[in-house]
């Protein structure tokens, strides 16, 4: 009897343990039917000691003879049905193995597969909810040159929102892209990768300001929200905070304990000095090197105005970073000049991330300060990680110290926070096209150049000789190269280019061409790509030589060269240890580590493949 019920409690659970799950019974049901089993068991014990199986049914042990039952017959009965019932258990076992539960682990798989796709569309879709891309303002104002006013009112809300932890802000370049573009909403949201659009408009008559802001929903153009401000000057940071106020709200984002207070904070109560902050940097953003001498000039009004404007000072800093970028400005005095305004800005914020990032910059250009840059940007990125500028530049200075992937990366962070900047994509496209990938370079150097980015026209004159057209490559080296090199002629350029691409006859003249710019230059400072050039045209030696000689202060191209593939040339050269301790490299590269391509040999002397 024992075997028996064993044997059939057993079969019992394995189909209840098939069958439950497929009419989709509760947990407990299954824990139900094993309790009850279980709980049985003595009882069926007990009952089959007890009593005993005679032709006239069940009586009492005690009360019959052994004569009158019928326990062998019986027992030879239940050695067959256990016989039978254990070759339907293995029946149903193999079955259940082989055909049943390939099908339930295919099942659980799809169903965990589902719920991980739907988990994952669901959490896309709620992060992308909390995005946003603010337009640049309408200027409605009779004066059209307020056009730095409404571009600034709409910067200053799309800063502010930045910083909202929970919120994904596209940056200032890409939004700024679609303006006057007549753009639909829909293209633009799946250009930033955003699910709202905030636009809106600025009228300034004197000192009084109306303006106008609405919230869209790009998915379906609905208007979530739209109001009218008015005021005057002096109303301007009030509006500004009810604004942003109004979308996070919208949004439904949680703000920090500082943002509670206050979310925007336009570093000053002065509103004179903001709108010559506000021209400063529109001229700072689009690069407008014509007029960086009066952006300079209206910050310095503003920081007289407000002597503790943190931000003006840090513009100030970041103006002259760019100025020996742009222009043949003295790099050593720009640099001067961009360590004081930075030292101005963090003396009244030790937090502005700006002025470390201006800081850093300005330092790598100049030997011996490499550990001092990287603290520097070290400290801007604790600050603002989300900064496009900050860590583009840290990108650049990530590129030209050896940390290829590093830089890299920090590069693709830039482009992540603002897809439409201009030298980030440039420089993205560049490291594609040393890499050997033209595939990827093409379409981000264009839009590059598209962007107003004159010097990407260099790189595409890489892509143009490799479609095989000799002339156009002549042209875009040329066109892209002129802005870079005050002291080069068009000839000298060109027979650089026919020696970039040309045979060893071609590369030498090129190289003659190279020393000959280089001996009637008047200044050691001046031709910041000539080291570029002449690595370029085989001639690692003589390039390195300039590179370490010549003040250049711009030798990003140059730098950044060396730690490419095509700079192995250059790291096998015996003068080669002698630039990294020009630089302080080994002294940066024992406090932050060793770069990609580098190693200490047992001499505890850097060793670079």
């Amino acid at each position: 009897m024992a075997g028996l019920y064993l044997v059939g409690a057993w079969l019992i659970t394995q189909v209840a343990a098939t069958l439950l799950p497929v009419f989709e019974a509760p947990g407990w049901a299954m824990k139900a039917v094993v309790g009850i089993l279980a709980f049985c068991f003595l009882p069926a014990l007990v009952f089959a000691w007890v009593f005993e199986l005679t032709p006239e049914g069940l009586k009492r042990d005690a009360e019959i003879t052994p004569e009158q039952s019928i326990a062998p017959q019986t027992a030879r009965k239940m050695e067959r049905m256990i016989i039978v019932l254990f070759a339907l258990a293995l029946a149903f076992l193999a079955f259940d193995k082989f055909v049943l539960a390939p099908k339930r682990e295919a099942n659980l798989v799809s169903i965990a597969t589902q719920a991980i796709v739907e988990k994952a569309a669901l959490q896309e879709k709620s992060e992308n909810e909390k995005s946003i891309a603010v337009l640049a303002f309408e200027n409605r104002s009779a004066d059209k040159n307020n056009e730095y006013f409404s571009d600034g009112v709409a910067e200053e809300i799309l800063n502010s929102l930045a910083k909202v932890k929970d919120l994904k802000v596209a940056g200032r370049t890409s939004s700024f892209f679609f303006k006057g573009k007549n753009e639909k909403l829909s293209t633009i949201g799946k250009t930033l990768g955003v699910a709202h659009v905030l636009e809106g408009s600025v009228r300034k008559q004197g000192n009084q300001l109306r303006i106008t802001a609405q919230l869209i929903r790009v998915s379906d153009g609905f208007q979530l929200w739209s109001e009218t401000f008015d005021g005057t000057d002096a109303d301007i940071f009030a509006l500004q905070e009810s604004i942003a106020r109004r979308v996070t709200g919208e949004l439904k984002v949680a703000l920090n304990a500082v943002q509670q207070d206050r979310l925007v904070d336009s570093g000053t109560s002065n509103p004179d000095a903001y709108a010559l902050y506000l021209q400063a940097s529109s001229i700072f953003n689009r690069r407008d090197r014509s007029r960086f001498l009066d952006a300079i000039a209206a910050l310095q009004h503003a920081v007289q105005l407000d002597p503790n404007y943190a931000r003006a000072y840090s513009r100030l800093a970041s103006l002259y970073v760019v100025l020996a970028s742009y222009t043949n400005a003295d790099p050593q005095q720009t640099h001067e000049q961009t360590m004081r305004y930075a030292a101005e800005a963090l003396k009244l914020d030790a937090g502005a991330a700006e002025a470390w990032a201006a800081r850093g910059a300005s330092l790598s250009k100049f030997r011996g300060t490499q550990v001092e840059s990287r603290d520097a940007f070290e400290q801007a990125m604790r600050l603002n990680p989300n900064d496009p500028t900050a860590s583009f530049w840290f990108g650049l200075n990530l590129l030209t110290t050896g940390y290829r992937q590093q830089g890299t990366a920090k590069i693709e962070h830039a482009l992540a926070l603002d897809p439409m900047l201009p030298n980030a994509l440039r420089w993205r496209g560049m490291l594609y096209l040393q890499d050997g990938d033209a595939a990827r370079a093409e379409p981000l150097l264009q839009r590059a150049y598209d962007l107003g980015l004159a010097n990407t026209a260099n790189a595409l004159s890489e892509i143009a000789m490799l479609h095989g057209n000799a002339v156009e490559s002549e042209r875009l080296w040329v066109s892209g190269s002129m802005g870079l090199d005050f002291s080069m002629t068009r000839d000298d350029l060109i027979a650089v280019h026919h020696g970039v691409f040309g045979d060893a006859i071609a590369k030498q003249a090129g190289v003659q061409a190279m020393q000959g710019v280089l001996a009637r230059s008047e200044s050691k400072k001046a031709l910041p790509t000539a080291p570029l050039y002449l690595f370029r045209l085989d001639a690692p030696a003589l390039g390195l030589a300039v590179l370490r000689e010549r003040e250049m202060g711009e030798r990003i191209d140059s730098m950044n060269w060396i730690w490419t593939r095509q700079g192995a040339p250059i790291r096998a050269l015996p003068e080669f240890g002698a630039y990294l301790r020009d630089f302080h490299l080994p002294d940066l590269w024992d406090k932050y580590g060793p770069p990609d391509q580098c190693r200490k040999n047992h001499k505890g002397d850097y060793v670079c493949e």
